[in-house]
């Protein structure tokens, strides 16, 4: 597999600062594919200096030519989008499909999303005798996960160029490679030198010092609520703007009326899809006491299907913590329909797609993020008790509801804590925003609530 030995810095490439290296490791057969540079402190700040330098010019550069420039990152990544896939699958272990279909795809069409919003946005406003300037926040520190690593790229850095900010990436240590095509894909379209960097390093180092340095006004994160409380401590400290994007516990409440084979298939295959790696994911199914047995029945028989449709998860790690939710699960007495703590092959960090019945609000597994292919479901004895045990947790990323009236559905979602909500199965929408209430993080990403996060507001009075 192609690695880069070099940090990706001013417009180049360059060696880090030392000769430590992280090891990518394909998650399907635990083999090392590649190495990459372990930057540290004093290449973050060689990064975070030319970002510095090279603000004012970009920050005073035209909507429209910002515009060409992403659209020219649109098109240099949709001439990689098969290397992206294949790359994708190789240090993810995401099937070759999701990764065409969803891991590359998708960044595709938000970074053109982004080329059509820098052109058209409205970055000044009169409003009374104030001209109302909407200016570039300044030098961005973006931290990224592993889970879907281009996308969660592309929704940071592509509106931070469309405001005109200045980057640094430190990239997930477990998905590097796939950050490094994207570099590629930044330098080819012409991006000016210093407007966009990037860091491959340990969070612990790499990703502390971005989020500590002097020079970033803003610190764009992705990952665990932990470590955003982390962050959000050290930037609060600097009286520095934060964008969090962090943890879910999302209820699937399936009403009375709803089409329950449609809602119950649909709801397993979003658990299972990224094999459960995705912060978003509706991994609380609440279901009618009337319906529930029948609903417990149609998840087994769906979730066993997925058996050899989805991939590994990340790490041993990973696999380790999944695996120990699913044994806590059964200790405090949910019952397994499906899947198990077994590993269900010898090579790989697999983990069997599994469901829970008779889980109950207050268990471990109903409660906290397990980031894998595992579906509890909870019943419920009218809307009112759903709504309690939707909003029963400190997350509220994502959630659906499904009813036979669609404004019966909207009114439920109205009542919930929760940032998105998909009503009858609803489509992907790269223009809404996405982002959290309570511990599920602050900020919105993706359109044009995406692009006002890396925005500051100046008003001149006449």
């Amino acid at each position: 597999m192609k690695a880069h030995d070099g940090l990706y810095i001013d417009g180049a490439w360059r060696p880090a600062g030392s000769t430590d290296e992280i090891e990518v490791v394909n998650p399907a057969d635990e083999q090392v594919i590649a190495r990459v540079p372990a930057g540290g402190a004093l290449d973050v700040d060689s990064a975070v200096r030319a970002a510095r330098a090279a603000l004012p010019a970009w920050a005073a550069t035209s909507p429209a030519e910002r515009a060409a420039r992403l659209t020219a990152l649109r098109d240099a990544l949709a001439a990689r989008k098969d290397e992206i896939a294949e790359t994708v699958t190789a240090e993810l272990g995401s099937p070759l499909a999701f990764s065409q279909a969803v891991h590359a795809a998708v960044p595709i069409a938000v970074a053109g999303s982004y080329a059509e919003l820098a052109a058209a946005h409205r970055f000044e406003e009169k409003v009374g005798n104030s001209t109302v300037l909407h200016e570039p926040i300044g030098v961005v520190g973006a931290i990224t996960p592993w889970n879907y690593p281009l996308h969660q790229i592309v929704a940071k850095v592509a509106p931070a160029l469309a405001a005109g900010c200045t980057v640094v990436l430190k990239p997930a240590e477990n998905t590097p490679l796939t950050a490094q095509l994207f570099a590629e894909a930044v330098h080819e379209a012409g991006v000016p030198a210093g407007v966009f960097n990037l860091v491959t390093g340990l969070g612990p180092v790499a990703g502390q010092a971005l989020a500590e340095h002097p020079g970033v006004d803003l610190v764009s994160f992705t990952g665990s609520t932990a470590v955003g409380r982390q962050i959000g401590a050290v930037a609060g400290a600097a009286v520095k703007k934060v964008a969090l994007e962090l943890g879910g516990k999302s209820a699937n409440v399936i009403l009375p009326g709803a089409d329950l084979a449609r809602a119950v298939g649909v709801g397993v295959a979003n658990v299972m899809s990224n094999s459960g790696q995705t912060c978003s994911a509706w991994t609380r199914m609440l279901v009618h006491r009337d319906q529930y047995d029948e609903a417990v029945e149609l998840a087994a028989a769906a979730a066993a299907k997925y058996g050899d449709r989805i991939g590994p998860v990340v790490s041993a790690k990973q696999q380790a913590r999944v695996r120990g939710y699913i044994e806590k699960g059964v200790a405090e007495g949910a019952r397994l329909v499906a899947g198990g703590p077994e590993r269900p092959r010898d090579k790989g960090w697999f983990v069997s797609p599994t469901v829970f019945a008779d889980v109950t609000p207050e268990m471990a597994i109903a409660q906290e993020e397990i980031f894998g292919p595992v579906l509890c479901l909870l019943r419920y004895e009218d809307e009112e008790d759903a709504l309690r045990i939707a909003n029963g947790t400190v997350y509220g990323l994502a959630g659906a509801v499904w009813a036979g009236d669609e404004a019966a559905a909207v009114a439920f979602a109205r009542r919930m804590d929760t940032g998105q909500v998909d009503i009858n199965g609803g489509r992907f929408n790269p223009l809404a925003p996405f982002g959290g209430y309570k511990q599920s993080g602050v900020g919105r990403e993706l359109g044009a609530h995406g692009l006002a996060e890396y925005l500051q507001t100046k008003s001149l009075q006449f």
